[in-house]
């Protein structure tokens, strides 16, 4: 998949700001991880913490960590420790101390918003978009720290015309949630424009609203993706040019 160039990028996601102003109320579903928010930098303050544990038995491969920028982790941390030399055994450690905290509020304090994407999500709603932040992310575990990063980072939310949307439970598959709860969106308007990193629910989301605009962001995706169906843009984040 290659990305549209910045001038391309702008202009398609101008088109989105002229459908929502020229048109009824719409929506605008925005997905968070990989997608409004990178959410590496999560990741490598886990293994950061993991390689504090490391610092007497191994310090070479806590040092290995340490040495690391978020801008350098693949998918799977696992593959990313095992670039950088360390051993089986503590990358085991480390994928499990990642499994219980990553999809925790606490650990969402260290998302960065994707480039653009505040400004962006800013103008869709002064041009009288709803905006549904519709998340994989399970509302027992994540809600508090998920609004809270919001809120903190700048985007609209707690405001009449946005919408956080998440998983009634860790278990459910993220597609399919996306699946079944989507048509539900509805109810706030037509669907104007979607963004997401997953292209399987870029998909969906195309298949659904055929006349809107949709974007898959080109960050990181699960492994062997199926194929972007035609009409999905491939943006790299939200920048747009002056």
């Amino acid at each position: 998949m290659e990305a549209l160039s910045l001038a391309l990028q702008t202009e398609a996601l101008r088109k989105v700001l002229h459908s929502i102003r020229a048109g009824e109320r719409g929506v605008v579903i925005f997905d968070l991880d990989g997608t409004l928010f990178d959410n590496r930098p999560r990741t490598l303050a886990i293994l950061n913490q993991a390689a504090d544990g490391w610092a007497a038995r191994d310090p070479e491969a806590a040092r290995a960590v340490r040495s690391l920028r978020f801008t350098e982790l693949g998918y799977l941390a696992s593959e990313t420790l095992e670039q950088v030399g360390v051993d089986r055994t503590l990358i085991e450690e480390a994928v499990q101390l990642w499994r219980e905290r990553f999809f925790t509020d606490d650990i969402l304090s260290h998302d960065v918003p994707l480039a653009g994407a505040v400004s962006f999500a800013k103008a869709c709603y002064e041009a009288g978009a709803n905006l549904a932040y519709l998340t994989g992310r399970d509302l027992p575990n994540m809600a508090l720290g998920t609004f809270r990063s919001l809120r903190d980072a700048g985007f609209p939310i707690g405001l009449p015309g946005t919408e956080l949307v998440l998983k009634p439970d860790f278990e459910t598959p993220d597609l399919t949630f996306k699946r079944d709860i989507t048509p539900e969106i509805t109810r706030l308007g037509r669907v104007a424009a979607t963004f997401d990193n997953e292209p399987g629910n870029c998909n969906a989301f195309a298949e659904m609203f055929p006349e809107g605009h949709h974007f898959m962001m080109l960050t990181q995706y699960a492994p062997n993706p199926p194929p972007l169906k035609d009409g999905v843009a491939v943006i790299q984040d939200f920048r747009m040019e002056s």
